[in-house]
């Protein structure tokens, strides 16, 4: 057991001992034991089955509460503002503070009023979009006349992408809407970027040290990482590639891989819908120009995360280099003397700094804006870590063990005269061979989770590699004999080369795993087609799949996804409701565990 792993079951101990409320003492030691030999994940669900206990145990009976009650609400798509979230909980009925977990989904206007303590995580989507689950709340705090939230407290930490310009904008709008309606703040709000382990733990501290003392110092430490099954951003497997074959036909404009990796000796486990996380490094010949713009010298010593490196080393496999992030250019702003730049920070002038931004990368700010004597030290500061790179996982452990296969579109386009590359896409692409390493570690998504019941039938909409985890979906229900129905609504750009996993979706039409398939390919005719326009297209069969029970589940880029989202809506009308009626219809959909979306 490496030293974070005697972190986390330390604290998992913690929580057991100080569970003795909740348990027959003669239990203790045999949990213990139990707890000794399992992974992370195990650890946090069992934390949260015994805050499920805590919730329904008498107040008298809870050590050390201070008698006041919390709400954590978690606004989520991909799960990580649930899985930060039931951390929170399982760490303060952990140390004797009633809790109360919802999902804002189904958590109402007279709950918001009643709540005195209210603690909320909430991820950024598309636009600077709340996800599905937060809009109703959100529109009940900020449409119309707002509730009187006088005496009421609160906290948000804001999930996001800060290479976004409307970074963490879901959990700004909640933080001005609640301090709006007369709440105060616990503590300044917490923005966190795609690395937000550190920063999310710092925030829960915070958070559970006013709560319980008044005062935001830290609380009893968390451990860190949080949630990987023994892997992380920080220590990740090396999972060796095996096989990476070209689903892309002869002529296509793309190149679509097919990648298989070997995870058998790494005690990982995933499950259909999951993701894969990979840690790549940067493109050489861009670190090379970046080095060249700099001016600087390749081996000076630089402090990251993970220690003292060379410069060239640290622009190679520990900083992101080529997204522009607010945070640098708000960083580089004030290292350089460039007027313009400065006054477009400063003014926070979005949308002209963002259409510059756009199809330019870091090398591009270093080169139109240099700076004189800027130290290595200085430039790293301004970078934000490298981030994973997130994959819908195209397998089944049961159809492929040991294994883990990726669907992986690699990224090459121009602009501004010079061509770029996709960081994660072309290092899996051209610069791993078969029998290398690639490091990764596997993410839980248990918003996107085949039915319980086998049975119940399944409406998968995805388009390019958005049906990745459809193939994970087949392979599965295959393996198990599923019994029930399947629908696959498929789009690309062209039939000939883009009709990714061609033959293993007709040989499932042929047996009968894959019950229909339908697909649209855009650009094979003069007008474009695509997936919403199909289910258009089937708008009868398709209500009558979901009026008997089946599940939707959409995967592929946040435009297709909102297009898709309103396709249903319009099926549903021509069934005879209204529009609003349509939409309580889908959000049904959702609050019963039938409509998952994996959009990116």
């Amino acid at each position: 057991m490496n030293h974070g792993d005697k972190q986390y079951h330390g604290a998992a101990m913690e929580l057991i001992r100080q569970s003795d409320f909740l348990l027959d003492p003669r239990k203790q030691e045999d949990l213990r034991r139990f707890a000794e030999g399992m992974t992370r994940e195990q650890l946090l669900w069992s934390s949260g089955y015994l805050t499920g206990f805590g919730e329904s145990a008498p107040a008298s009976k809870i050590q050390g509460g201070t008698g006041e009650k919390i709400t954590i609400l978690f606004g989520t798509e991909t799960g990580n503002a649930k899985r930060l979230a039931e951390l929170l909980a399982a760490r303060a009925q952990a140390m004797g503070v009633q809790t109360s977990i919802q999902d804002m989904l189904t958590y109402g206007r007279a709950q918001l009023r009643r709540d005195r303590v209210i603690v909320l995580i909430v991820s950024t989507h598309g636009d600077g979009e709340p996800p599905d689950s937060a809009r109703a709340l959100l529109a009940s705090l900020t449409d119309g006349p707002a509730p009187d939230l006088h005496g009421s407290r609160f906290a948000i930490l804001a999930l996001g992408d800060a290479s976004y310009p409307k970074f963490c904008q879901a959990g700004k709008a909640f933080d001005m809407a609640l301090a709006s309606a007369g709440a105060e703040r616990l503590l300044p709000r917490v923005d966190c970027d795609v690395d937000y382990e550190e920063d999310a733990t710092s925030w829960m501290e915070q958070v559970l040290g006013t709560i319980t003392t008044g005062k935001p110092s830290p609380a009893v430490p968390l451990p860190a990482p949080i949630l990987k099954q023994g892997y992380s951003s920080h220590a990740t497997f090396p999972a060796v590639l095996l096989s990476k074959v070209n689903l892309s036909g002869r002529g296509s404009d793309r190149e679509v891989w097919h990648l298989e990796l070997d995870i058998d000796e790494s005690g990982l486990h995933y499950t259909p819908g999951d993701i894969v996380s990979v840690i790549p490094s940067n493109p050489p010949q861009l670190v090379e120009e970046l080095l060249d713009r700099l001016e600087l010298d390749h081996k000076a010593s630089v402090r990251t995360r993970r220690g003292e490196v060379p410069l060239a080393e640290a622009l190679a496999a520990h900083y992101e280099i080529t997204r522009i992030t607010w945070p640098f250019l708000e960083r580089y702003a004030r290292l350089s003397d460039a007027k313009a730049l400065q006054s477009a920070i400063a003014g926070r002038d979005v949308n002209s700094l963002d259409t510059w931004i756009d199809g330019r990368e870091v090398v591009d700010i270093v080169g139109q804006y240099p700076v004189k004597g800027l130290s290595a030290q200085s430039f790293a500061d301004c970078l934000r870590p490298l981030p994973p790179r997130r994959y819908s996982i195209a397998s089944s452990l049961l159809a492929a063990p040991g294994e883990v296969h990726l669907t992986v579109a690699a990224v090459r386009y121009s602009s501004h005269g010079r061509e770029r590359l996709g960081v994660a896409s072309t290092f899996l692409a051209d610069r791993v061979a078969i029998g290398r390493p690639v490091p990764l570690f596997i993410e839980s998504n248990a918003e996107f989770r085949l039915p319980e019941d086998s049975g119940q039938a399944m409406i998968m909409i995805g388009a390019g590699t958005g049906v990745a985890p459809f193939r994970s979906f087949l392979q599965e229900r295959e393996a198990l004999g599923a019994a029930g129905n399947n629908w696959l609504f498929f789009g690309d750009r062209h039939f000939s080369t883009d009709f990714l996993y061609q033959r293993e979706w007709l040989r499932w039409l042929r047996d009968g795993r894959l019950t229909r398939l339908d697909v649209a390919f855009s650009r094979d005719q003069e007008r474009k087609i695509y997936v919403q326009d199909r289910l258009r297209e089937r708008a009868g069969d398709v209500f009558a799949w979901l009026e008997e029970g089946a599940a939707v589940y959409v995967c592929g880029a946040e435009a297709m996804g909102r297009a898709v989202h309103q396709s249903l809506v319009d099926i549903v009308q021509s069934a005879g409701r209204t529009q609003v009626q349509a939409e309580e219809y889908i959000l049904e959909l959702k609050q019963t565990g039938r409509y998952h979306r994996d959009v990116y």
